[in-house]
């Protein structure tokens, strides 16, 4: 069965994001990028930062399948990208968006958990979870791993890592060492306990 993984970075004080949901005060450093976004997960980057680092042709180590809310999307959006991963099978959540604005982009407006339970039965490598916090929340029971990107910031207030009620989940840190680089960063990987 395929795996749902919340891969996200954060502040120390527990935002993905600032209040507007701007998130360019990360500190970001070559090699963080050259290690870790290319080296480890360049599925993750967006097919146009995969293009401008020369690495498009990278193949996906982790996910053929991504899923993002309505606010992530619209950062895309903004800068005329209508399919900011074409490199995976794209999902976009949104009670706002009737039609979709590129072909390689499907828009779920029912039953997200519904979809990935769905999704996870299928073949393939692992669905990534791009964000953000009230989608997260919507699907924090499905949610198999998380991939956290701790920035040594804080940011005070901002969008949190989910966006939920009250709830206990249990998580394990991977037994991996964190990885620590040269901004200051920490890549922490936890699992959920089953």
């Amino acid at each position: 069965m395929r795996k749902l993984t919340y891969y996200v970075g954060m502040s120390l004080d527990g935002f993905i994001a600032a209040p507007d949901g701007t998130y360019d005060m990360y500190p970001l450093s070559e090699s963080f990028i050259k290690d870790f976004h290319i080296g480890e997960y360049p599925d993750c980057l967006p097919t146009h930062a995969r293009q401008h680092l020369g690495v498009d042709g990278l193949e996906n180590k982790h996910f053929d399948t991504m899923l993002q809310g309505r606010a992530t999307y619209g950062a895309a959006l903004e800068i005329g990208v209508t399919s900011p991963y074409k490199h995976l099978r794209q999902y976009v959540v949104s009670r706002s968006i009737d039609k979709s604005p590129d072909p390689d982009v499907e828009i779920i407006s029912g039953d997200v958990a519904a979809k990935v339970r769905e999704l996870k039965q299928e073949d393939g490598l692992g669905i990534y979870l791009a964000g953000g916090a009230n989608l997260a929340a919507q699907l924090l029971d499905e949610i198999d791993e998380m991939v956290v990107k701790l920035y040594p910031i804080v940011l005070g207030s901002g969008i949190p890592l989910f966006s939920a009620e009250f709830g206990v989940r249990n998580f394990t840190l991977d037994a991996a060492p964190p990885r620590t680089y040269d901004n200051g960063a920490v890549v922490l990987k936890y699992s959920k306990v089953r």
